[in-house]
């Protein structure tokens, strides 16, 4: 008899619960490149590669910790405290993070007039920039990416409060830069509006202006009056060569631009999960200077108050001890080397062994981590399907991940994908 008393009871209680608060909430995408590092971990091939993930690995395809980054971290280990940071972070690494993107001799940088913070990684810092931009940037909030561009670009900057638009940039049936187009949109411009660039190693082409192509930019913003914002994670790691890859921003803060920069220390430092990078932001003088970091502070505070130590320490130990240093450039220029080495194998095998249809040119001049293959979205399915080779549907890979063992098979199976063989 109590059963059946409570019965209606136990029923309301059910459809309560049923009824979530949360019930009205759609289920997302997933994300297309951890998506592709998840069937990777599912295939039980012996000879699967994956290709998505931006990680450098070695020649045997394993995580690379650099040995200036664990001498730098023997050095504190056991013996730094473990304190908040300031909100801008940690002075003697944000300094010289600074020097390291606007060179020794930057004008506004001896003067003063460069203000900075730490960021959690090039990421935070992109954010850091799309928020102050849509707070304090008069003129205008368009900020105009390139097509294609990083993937976290536009939602990072839209959830910034700013609207996104995008300028031509990547030919796909050269499989190179669309200059022509770039040069006319960026022309056709708003006069203000903001404009993104990579500072090199464009991801995901891995297709860089050339420096005669960027002095050109720097005239036509100049000329449209916009407002140049840099993103620069890859500085030494595309070319091995710190300065060079520094040019394009270096260049445009000599011919008077106030630029903003984001910096990251991920790849060039394989600090990937230290979080650590910079950003800033040229002003006119010391005094315009105190009053945008005062701001910056004012954003920081409630996203995440400041940022970690551990990272910005062991990054700030490399870039202020000299024979440090020089090892670290060392390292860099050796990563940079193994992947450029990799596009010349990755040609050779597609152009002379196998004979694979198509020019293949691109696998050689595009630079950095990434490369745009041109294969297309049936094609990478079946790479992945029948080789279990893993790449972002839209034919990107990392050559990070191609080494002595497997690049073979990787040119093999590129092969019959063309063909139609596999």
């Amino acid at each position: 008899m109590l059963a059946r008393q409570l019965r209606p009871s136990v029923r309301a209680a059910r459809l309560a619960r049923s009824i979530s608060v949360w019930s009205a909430v759609p289920q997302g995408p997933p994300d297309p490149i951890l998506g592709v590092t998840e069937a990777f971990k599912a295939d039980p091939n012996p000879r699967k590669i994956n290709l998505g993930v931006g990680a450098y690995r070695d020649e045997n395809g394993k995580p690379y910790i650099l040995p200036s980054v664990s001498t730098a971290e023997a050095s504190f280990v056991g013996e730094a405290d473990k304190e908040y940071l300031p909100i801008t972070g940690l002075a003697s690494f944000t300094s010289a993070a600074a020097k390291l993107a606007y060179g020794s001799d930057s004008a506004p940088l001896s003067q003063g007039a460069v203000a900075v913070t730490q960021s959690i990684s090039g990421t935070g810092a992109l954010r850091i920039g799309g928020a102050f931009l849509a707070r304090f940037y008069p003129t205008s909030k368009v900020i105009y990416l390139p097509t294609p561009s990083w993937g976290n670009h536009t939602p990072i900057f839209r959830d910034s409060g700013l609207e996104v638009k995008q300028y031509r940039y990547f030919d796909k049936s050269t499989v190179g830069l669309d200059w022509a187009g770039m040069l006319a949109d960026i022309r056709a411009m708003p006069q203000g509006s903001i404009v993104l660039l990579h500072a090199c190693a464009h991801n995901p082409t891995g297709v860089d202006p050339t420096q005669e192509q960027w002095k050109e930019l720097s005239n036509i913003v100049k000329e449209g009056k916009l407002f140049p914002f840099f993103d620069m994670a890859y500085q030494g790691f595309a070319s091995g060569d710190i300065a060079r890859d520094a040019f394009a921003p270096r260049h445009f803060v000599s011919e008077g631009h106030q630029i903003a920069l984001c910096q990251s220390f991920a790849k060039n430092m394989g600090l990937y999960g230290e979080r650590v990078g910079l950003f800033s932001l040229v002003t006119s003088d010391k005094e315009e200077k105190a009053r945008v970091e005062s701001q910056l502070k004012i954003l920081i505070r409630p996203l995440y108050s400041n940022p970690p130590v551990h990272g910005a320490r062991i990054a700030g130990s490399i870039l202020n001890d000299p024979a440090l240093y020089k090892q670290w450039e060392g390292e860099v220029k050796g990563m940079a080397n193994r992947i450029i080495s990799m596009r010349t194998t990755l040609y050779d095998l597609l152009t002379s062994t196998h004979k694979t249809p198509g020019d293949w040119a691109h696998i050689k001049s595009q630079i950095g981590m990434f490369s745009f293959t041109g294969l297309t979205q049936p094609q990478t399915e079946a790479l992945a399907s029948k080789r279990s080779v893993y790449m972002t549907k839209d034919g990107r890979i990392s050559m990070a991940g191609l080494n002595g063992g497997n690049v073979e098979y990787f040119a093999e199976s590129v092969d019959g994908a063309v063909k139609g063989t596999l």
